[in-house]
Parts: C-alpha cells; sequence; structure tokens
C-alpha cells in the first residue's frame, strides 16, 4: 500500500480517503448539525503539522549524492553534506543526527569512486564515533573495497579480522557480499596470489548458497593476469563442488581461450554449452550475443575467415538478439580477415535495418574500419563515399581524433592511388586544421615505405651543372639552391655541390663536391633514403636505375632518372620557400629515429 503524506496535499483539494458526499435530501435543515464535521476535517489535516520534516529531505539528498558520484564531482558532494549538516544544526540536531547511515554511505561510495580512500577512512571513523550515525555492513563493504582498490592490504584484512572476531562496531556480520567487493578489487587490479588467498582465509562465508558467481568472480581474475587458461581450473572446481556452469561461466572461459588464442579450445566450449543446453532442455544456458561476438573476435584474429562465416550465419538463425555491437565484431572479423566484400554486405544490412531501429545506427569506428580496408587498397572513390556519410548516418559525436584520422584515410587512398597531387592537397588541408604532423602516423609511415621513385625530382629538372664550371660564373645559382648536381660531358652525375662547400670563388665546381654522389636504386624506400642522407649529412641523393646497386658510390654505368632531397619530401607538407633542406632534416629527424625504433 503506497503511504502520501498529507503535506504533499493541496489544502484546496478533497481528501483521497474522503468517503462520497451523502444525498443533500437525507441531511437535516439546521445548519448546527452540520458544522462538526468541517471542524474535525480541519484538525486531520492540522494534526500532520506538527510531526517533523525529515526522511524526504534525505532521499533527495542521497539520489543527489549518486548523481554527482557518476560525474566524479566530490567537492560539490562535500560542500552539499556539509550544507545538510549546518541546517542540522541549526534544527537543533547534533553534529551527526541530522544524516543518517545511508546517507553517509553514499557519500562513502563517492569518495572510493573519486579515489579518495583518505576521505573515505575519515569520514568512516566520523560515522562510528560517539557523535556519529552509525555504520553497518555496506559501511564496511564499501571501505574494503577502497582499501583494495588503493592496494592497502593489510588494513582491509585487519578490518575483517576485527569483524570475525566480532570486535568491530556496528556489528557486521561477515558475509559474501560484505568480502566479494574486497575481492573484486584485488581480481580487477590482476593481484590473483591475495585473491586466492582471501578465497582460502574466509571460504566458509564465500561459499555460502553453493553459487557459481564466485567461481565466475575467479575466472574473471585469471582473464585480468598473464595466465588466462588458468580459469579453466576453476571450472573444474565448480564440477567438484556439484555446480552447474551457467552462460556466464561459459562466456568468461570463452573469452580466456580468446585472450590465449586459444581459438579451438573455444569453439569446443561452444559445443558443450549449446549440448549441455539441448540435454538439461535449459535455453539459459545456449550461447547470447555476447558469446558469438567474443568468438568473432579471436576468429578474427586468427584470420579464420570459414569459421566467421560459419559464425556469423549460426548468429542469425539462433534466437538471440543481434545488437550493434555484435554487427560491429562481424564486420571487424570480416575485414581482419580480408573478406571487404563480406564486410559491405553486414554492413548493407546494418544500415538497412537502422531505418526501422535506431538502436543499430553504427557509430564512426564502424566507417572508419571499412575506410582503412579500403585505403589499403587504393579504392579512393569508396573512401570518399563512407568519409561523407559518416557525418549524417552514424550515431553519437564523431570525436577530433575520427574526424583526423578520415582525412588521413583520404590522403592514404589517394597515395596507394598514386594521385600525388591530390594526396599534396588534403595533406596541407590536414596541417592547415591539426597545425602540426607526425611522419610516424598513419599516413606518415605509408609516405616513408613507398619506393623513392614514387617522389623523386626527374634528373633534368634539377638543372645540373658543368663540372668544369668556375664558381664565379654560376655563384648566384647557389643563392637560390643550397645543393646542386654536377655532370660531366657524357651527362653522367659525377658529384653533388653543397651551398656551404662553396668557399673558393675561382675553382671549378667538381673540386667542391663531396665526392661521388650518393646513390639509390628506384625501389628504395623513403625511410632508408632519409635515414642514408641523416647518416651522411647530405642534402640530396641521385636515383638509378640499376637494381643491384642499393646505396654507395655513383657507376657510370648507372643513369640518373632523378633526385630525391629532404627539401622535396618537406614541398609535400609545406612551401618550399618557407625552410630549406636541412631545415627539414633537422624537423624530421625525430619522426624518422622513432620510426626506426618502432
Amino acid at each position: 500500500m503506497m503511504l502520501l503524506r498529507p503535506r504533499f496535499l493541496s489544502p484546496s483539494s478533497p481528501s483521497p480517503r474522503r468517503s462520497p458526499p451523502p444525498d443533500s435530501s437525507r441531511l437535516p435543515s439546521s445548519s448546527s448539525s452540520s458544522a462538526p464535521p468541517p471542524r474535525a476535517r480541519r484538525r486531520r489535516r492540522r494534526a500532520p503539522s506538527s510531526s517533523p520534516p525529515p526522511q524526504p529531505d534525505l532521499r533527495r539528498l542521497t539520489s543527489r549524492i549518486v548523481d554527482l558520484t557518476r560525474r566524479r564531482q566530490l567537492p560539490q558532494i562535500m560542500d552539499e553534506v556539509g550544507a545538510a549538516r549546518r541546517r542540522a544544526v541549526d534544527r537543533g540536531a547534533g553534529a551527526g543526527a541530522g544524516l543518517n547511515t545511508i546517507v553517509m554511505n553514499a557519500v562513502l561510495e563517492a569518495c572510493v569512486r573519486c579515489g579518495d580512500v583518505g576521505l573515505a577512512l575519515s569520514l568512516f571513523d566520523e560515522m562510528r564515533g560517539p557523535g556519529g550515525c552509525g555504520v553497518d555492513g555496506v559501511s564496511y563493504g564499501i571501505l574494503l573495497k577502497g582499501l583494495g582498490i588503493a592496494r592497502r592490504i593489510d588494513d582491509a584484512f585487519e578490518i575483517l579480522e576485527s569483524i570475525e572476531k566480532d570486535t568491530s562496531i556496528g556489528s557486521p556480520r561477515l558475509s559474501p557480499h560484505l568480502i566479494c567487493g574486497f575481492l573484486n578489487a584485488l581480481i580487477e587490479a590482476g593481484d590473483m596470489r591475495r585473491a586466492n588467498a582471501l578465497v582460502a582465509r574466509f571460504r566458509q562465508v564465500l561459499y555460502e548458497g553453493h553459487s557459481v558467481l564466485l567461481y565466475n568472480l575467479l575466472m574473471k581474475g585469471y582473464i585480468k593476469s598473464n595466465f588466462p587458461l588458468g580459469a579453466l581450473t576453476v571450472k573444474d572446481e565448480i564440477l567438484r563442488q556439484g555446480l552447474k556452469p551457467d552462460r556466464l561461466t561459459y562466456n568468461t572461459i570463452i573469452s580466456a581461450c580468446v585472450k590465449s588464442a586459444e581459438i579451438d579450445m573455444a569453439i569446443r566450449f561452444l559445443e558443450d554449452m549449446k549440448e549441455e543446453a539441448k540435454r538439461d532442455n535449459n535455453p539459459e544456458l545456449l550461447p547470447d550475443a555476447v558469446t558469438y561476438t567474443t568468438l568473432l573476435k579471436g576468429l578474427g584474429n586468427s584470420q579464420d575467415l570459414y569459421s566467421v562465416l560459419k559464425i556469423v550465419v549460426e548468429m542469425k538463425s539462433a534466437p538471440i538478439s543481434i545488437d550493434r555491437t555484435a554487427y560491429t565484431a562481424m564486420v571487424d572479423a570480416l575485414l581482419a580477415c580480408g573478406s571487404i566484400n563480406g564486410a559491405l554486405c553486414i554492413f548493407g544490412e546494418i544500415i538497412k535495418q537502422a531505418g526501422n531501429n535506431k538502436d543499430l545506427r553504427p557509430k564512426p569506428h564502424l566507417y572508419l574500419s571499412i575506410m582503412r580496408a579500403f585505403a589499403t587498397i587504393g579504392d579512393l572513390d569508396m573512401v570518399k563515399r563512407l568519409n561523407k556519410r559518416m557525418w549524417p548516418d552514424s550515431v553519437g559525436s564523431i570525436s577530433r581524433s575520427a574526424k583526423e584520422e578520415a582525412d588521413e584515410l583520404l590522403m592514404e587512398a589517394a597515395l596507394n592511388n598514386n594521385q600525388i597531387d591530390m594526396a599534396r592537397g588534403l595533406l596541407r588541408r590536414i596541417l592547415n586544421e591539426k597545425e602540426c604532423f607526425s611522419w610516424t602516423s598513419r599516413v606518415g609511415m605509408i609516405v616513408l615505405n613507398d619506393p623513392v621513385e614514387k617522389y623523386m625530382i626527374p634528373f633534368q629538372e634539377t638543372q645540373p651543372l658543368h663540372a668544369d664550371l668556375i664558381l664565379e660564373e654560376v655563384v648566384m645559382r647557389f643563392f637560390k639552391d643550397p645543393v646542386v648536381p654536377i655532370v660531366d660531358d657524357w651527362g653522367s652525375c659525377v658529384g653533388i655541390v653543397h651551398r656551404q662547400d662553396c668557399t673558393k670563388i675561382d675553382a671549378p665546381l667538381l673540386s667542391m663536391s663531396r665526392g661521388p654522389p650518393l646513390c639509390v636504386p628506384t625501389s628504395t624506400s623513403v625511410e632508408h633514403v632519409i635515414d642514408l642522407l641523416l647518416r651522411e649529412k647530405s642534402e640530396m641523393v641521385v636515383v638509378v636505375k640499376r637494381g643491384n646497386m642499393y646505396e654507395g658510390s655513383y657507376a657510370s654505368s648507372s643513369r640518373p632518372l632523378g633526385v630525391f632531397s629532404l627539401a622535396i619530401l618537406w614541398k609535400f607538407t609545406a612551401d618550399a620557400t618557407d625552410i630549406d633542406g636541412m631545415d627539414a632534416a633537422h624537423q624530421l629527424q625525430q619522426d624518422v629515429e622513432a620510426s626506426n625504433c618502432g
């Protein structure tokens, strides 16, 4: 029965519990006989006004604390709790009498969630003090969980021992609920040694009711540790205790097998799960979307396309609800196996069903996953379409990092499609928006792994000078270009002259070159060429056709096809007039070194 407090009723409205009005024809005509009922009603309405106000205010305060806890606003919580205490003192209550244990337990939970275990301990001591509101089992459970998160294991065990010896204030009962919060904190931290010690110490208490929940918790701990297959030993213990594994048990075991890359074992447990559900006629044990999603992740990592397709067909025929997460797992697994067409089919199915079910609208992650696959094969048209449809068709907010990755995928697709000019324009647009560019990014690594032939300048466009020319005759050329190749009478490149080496105005150019030029074949990666330039402290390398020459001195039989310099690479991201070659070298050096380390 729902109780309605009279103070929430409007004075002008009739009482909800009043009986229907009697027939006016049966009432006496004297007005004196009808006077008492109104006075009685007035007395009934005034009676509650003398009762103390209270619990609704505390309920609202508790709800407010829970809401602020979700937003991690601990200072605001303490301010409002302090204000509530001051109001209680003004009403004549004690400093701790105004707030009850339920409210203070919510404050303790807020301290633990926000990571301030020291404040939680102070409040706990205040609650169990002489003027406090008192503590209960919930208070101890929250404090134990906080101590476990803060890795104050000894303090937590001291509290448990005091509860076990019945010497703690509040006389809490040692129960599985009290211990499980502390146990879960140890498991989340991956400390299975102390978690197993806690289970062994309080085995009789934790095994009350013979539930598999505790075992599922221990299996989750093994998954978070470096020995996920240890969850299988917990399953054996479940069977020894005469318990029945539930769906969560099997899902946890399958997740442990996937994390250990034991995909065949995971599939065997899936079959055991279905057989046991059929044998016991227990539909609650049948695989759900979580089971199949976990398997798809493992099969995608192992690139087993046949098994992925088999699981997808089984999911569609099973009596389960396939949500957005399950559809996304299908697409990711198919892409990991290289089946772009299969991923597109599932993606089209998602878009079709999202028209009737808004909860199936894909998130930007799904668009980016498919764009990565098409960018890798250089399908620029598909990347453009997906990038355009991601904005109106995806659900949720599109972060700045997602937008930047989408632009970089467009540039990657243009590069892999050999549309260098378009890629250069996209990169300049990215730079205008980001104001920075890292060569260790996805696009940067593609450029570094590309052959140098893709970015070289044809040799004749460099306007090489004859080696026998005197510097005085061509001195103005070096005010324009920091480095110039020189050739002999047969058009072969015999050296490279740097601006800083031009010290003798009446000397021939050949005497100021640094020896034979550095040469690389056309198939050499840009990354290797940059390493060579930085190592040899040169600004230009000659690209030749001979495939048997990787680097080193120039051979006259290898005709120069083009040149490559750091300034040329820098033109890909900035105006060449803003920076010369060696400045580009200094700015690229850190990214190249990071790439080599990777």
